[in-house]
């Protein structure tokens, strides 16, 4: 017979579904890619939400003398989504009122059942379902060609960490959750810091700080879309077929707003002549948060022939979450004006 705990995560996670499905999030996901919108999910279901640096709490649910959910500013943008679909879950479910600290990121790892208010486990199982649904861990592994033994490797669980909009932590344990990783293989993987896998990534290049994350960009990204912040750098790990006398024209890159900080080029095989090599530029945006980052491979005296390959990537770089609306609703009004 199942326990009292199991019903509510089996309640939680099932809800989370029906929302997934109400609002036709999976088909919208797997058409343009990036991960689960919870703040404009808020905003489809008309659930007003006030972003405010809350002290002490990461978030809070009211019903009372209306619906309502409070997110904090003072968190990065991972934790705001997790608070915002675990706040979203307590409406969904029409739960009493909630004034969520720092438990419920404790609570999140858990696969057994922990003490504590069965509200709660609900929510928390809608928050875990709603935002890191398996289909979503299984397309992006598709995109990008990882397979289960990819993600015994710190680095690609990281890559996914970015993609689906998640905490490196958070990641590790969901893909044990769905039996993808076993907890002894978590907690290995949980020994690399995600400041040592943005440090190898960058190579000799040492940013001011490592506050942002870092993007490793290939041709598998093309036509996805990127939800990052401000201080995130992007390594575009491109082949380029040189001897072909094609070239990725990094003016176009400087044109989408970012600066090249770094450019080097990597032979694929040292004891071939004239064969492809591997472009690897690291980037950040210097001008725009919001736009398309695009570069194409062409011959430099052709600049009107059908590029031989193209990576055109959408990102909204605006997060964090700041105090007033939601870049959600932002988008939401610009697009209306």
């Amino acid at each position: 017979m199942a326990t009292p705990y199991a019903n509510a995560v089996r309640a939680g996670t099932m809800a989370a579904a029906r929302v997934h499905l109400d609002l036709d999030l999976r088909d919208a996901i797997e058409a343009r890619g990036g991960n689960v919108d919870v703040f404009a999910a808020i905003q489809a279901v008309d659930l007003p939400l006030l972003l405010r640096p809350l002290q002490g709490l990461l978030g809070a649910y009211l019903n009372r003398p209306s619906h309502g959910v409070l997110v904090t500013t003072q968190r990065p943008m991972s934790i705001q989504r997790f608070t915002a679909a675990h706040e979203l879950g307590h409406f969904i479910m029409r739960h009493e009122p909630s004034l969520d600290d720092e438990s419920i990121l404790r609570r999140m790892p858990a696969s057994s059942a922990p003490a504590g208010d069965l509200q709660e486990v609900e929510a928390d199982a809608f928050g875990s379902a709603f935002m890191l649904p398996r289909w979503l861990i299984g397309w992006h592994a598709s995109r990008q060609g990882w397979t289960i033994d990819t993600f015994r490797k710190p680095s690609a669980v990281y890559q996914l960490a970015l993609r689906i909009g998640a905490s490196y932590e958070a990641t590790c344990w969901t893909l044990a959750r769905n039996n993808l990783l076993e907890a002894k293989q978590a907690r290995e993987l949980l020994q690399t810091q995600p400041r040592e896998l943005k440090a190898a990534l960058l190579s000799t290049y040492r940013p001011e700080n490592y506050r942002g994350d870092v993007w490793l960009l290939t041709e598998r990204d093309a036509g996805t879309r990127i939800d990052g912040s401000r201080n995130d750098l992007f390594v575009l790990r491109l082949k380029e077929h040189s001897g072909g006398g094609y070239l990725w024209d990094i003016d176009e890159l400087k044109a989408s707003g970012f600066a090249v900080v770094r450019d080097e080029v990597v032979a694929l095989d040292a004891t071939a002549i004239g064969g492809p090599v591997v472009r690897r530029v690291t980037a950040q945006p210097y001008n725009s948060y919001r736009g398309q980052m695009a570069i194409n491979e062409r011959r430099p005296w052709e600049p009107d022939e059908t590029p031989l390959s193209k990576l055109e990537v959408e990102f909204d770089l605006t997060g964090p979450e700041e105090e007033g609306l939601s870049r959600a609703e932002r988008r939401i009004l610009l697009e209306a004006a």
